[in-house]
């Protein structure tokens, strides 16, 4: 019994102690009780808007005889060209009041009619002011005689894996939809949308088609992100998104303020890799990191500010770097005419340079050209640059010319757009001049060598 009534004492004594700290955890407002992003939601959804984009496409009509090389030799291209409206809808951020909007290229890119419609149903027609496939990234501007709501920039090399992020957009055309979720990875630099291939932010919160050009937010309302795309089997949705980063966004907006109406892009004029494991031991490093440099262009800015083949560089502007792409996307934000602080080891030591951020030089000349006469007529090619090779994404060693028309007959030889020639009937090829000087030739057999997609190719033939 004196057992049972001390720990009836003692319970009693502990029911009297938490009782107080209880009382004190009680929620004192309604927005403790919901726990809600409500007024995050209702603070940032405006300055998110609905796009509707239409282009004008030619979509080739097929023939009973297409493809059939008996025809086509007496008829031409039996496929006919029929124009046809292609419609895109999407996302957009309004990131000024005076109307900068940002979208994804996919979305509004050759766009002949782009129309804005804010989350209160006013319309308002949109204009491009700078563009760029590679990055999936579009800078708009409507107009309004008031100003419009808009969201402001976070540093987005601070953001962390962990963090609560909203995504605001249109999904499927249904409307705006807020999905919460976290940031779920960092530098993400191994996919691609489109043609876009770059650094990204991943996250959870839902993403679908429609979404595209939208707001990733943090939970102050500010902007970290325009989700881009998903990684998915279903269509839908599967806790894999993406979206590029704000710092990258705040560049566009600066050069497109600037009047640009291209993106301009450091060029590194380097050829790297990530440091795996291998590479990290036979470098001597306790763990992988950095981008090893393996070649490096006579003009590139990292060869005159002192890097060589075999150094490795750990960060740009402070930032870890670990993937080329992550290299390229610090320079990026910090944005060509610059300098650039970078950490790299060499030869075992530590060391820092300042590193020029210039665009890819047009040294030595493009100096485009087509072939009017001879066999080689109908050919066009350019001399590769650095310029050249960056628009084409080359590496930055290759050489010779690259054709960027061709057409038949010699098109049926197996030459591509693209293409690299290094020699014609085995006379060496460094420029499009010698490309006209050996086109002119009157020999019967004929041989182009090259390199396509990586691979070498000879193509033989005889007139």
């Amino acid at each position: 019994m004196r057992l049972i009534l001390s720990l009836l004492t003692a319970a009693s004594l502990l029911a009297a102690a938490v009782a107080p700290a209880q009382a004190q955890q009680v929620p004192q407002s309604q927005a403790e009780i919901s726990l809600s992003f409500a007024p995050l939601v209702k603070q940032a959804a405006p300055a998110v808007v609905n796009i509707f984009a239409n282009r004008v496409v030619q979509q080739q009509r097929a023939t009973p005889f297409m493809g059939n090389p008996f025809f086509e030799q007496f008829f031409g291209d039996m496929r006919q060209a029929q124009p046809r409206v292609q419609n895109s809808l999407g996302s957009g951020v309004i990131l000024s009041e005076d109307g900068i909007v940002v979208s994804n290229y996919h979305v509004v890119g050759m766009a002949t009619d782009i129309r804005v419609v804010l989350k209160d149903r006013r319309e308002f027609e949109a204009k491009v002011l700078l563009a760029d496939e590679q990055s999936d990234i579009a800078i708009l501007k409507i107009e309004s005689d008031e100003a419009l709501p808009w969201l402001p920039f976070r540093n987005s090399d601070d953001v962390e894996v962990g963090e609560l992020a909203l995504a605001i957009g249109n999904p499927f055309g249904i409307g705006q939809t807020v999905s919460s979720g976290i940031i779920s990875g960092l530098a993400r630099s191994g996919v691609s949308t489109g043609n876009a291939r770059g650094y990204f932010l991943q996250t959870d919160a839902a993403i679908n088609p429609g979404n595209s050009g939208g707001a990733l937010i943090d939970v102050a309302g500010q902007l970290i992100g325009v989700n881009t795309r998903i990684l998915t089997r279903s269509g839908g949705s599967n806790g894999v998104g993406f979206a590029i980063p704000s710092n990258l966004v705040a560049q566009f907006v600066k050069q497109a303020k600037n009047g640009n109406d291209a993106f301009k892009r450091p060029w590194a004029g380097l050829n790297g890799q990530a440091v795996d494991g291998s590479l990290a031991e036979g470098f001597g490093l306790t763990i992988p990191e950095g981008v090893v440099i393996s070649a490096l262009h006579p003009l590139s800015p990292f060869a005159k500010a002192g890097l060589g083949a075999g150094d490795i560089v750990l960060s740009v502007d402070g930032q870890p770097v670990n993937a080329p792409a992550e290299m390229l996307h610090h320079m990026s934000v910090r944005g060509v005419g610059e300098d650039a602080a970078i950490t790299y080891l060499s030869d075992g030591d530590t060391k820092e340079a300042q590193v020029a951020l210039i665009e890819a030089p047009d040294t030595p000349p493009a100096d485009p050209r087509t072939i009017r006469e001879g066999t080689l007529a109908g050919l066009s090619v350019v001399t590769i640059n650095p310029r050249v090779s960056a628009e084409y994404g080359l590496p930055s060693d290759a050489s010779g010319v690259i054709v960027t028309e061709v057409s038949r007959p010699l098109a049926g030889v197996g030459l591509r757009p693209g293409n690299i020639i290094t020699s014609i009937n085995n006379a060496p090829v460094e420029t499009s001049a010698d490309v006209e000087e050996l086109g002119a030739s009157t020999a019967r057999r004929w041989r182009i060598d090259g390199v396509a997609q990586g691979r070498r190719f000879s193509y033989r033939f005889r007139i």
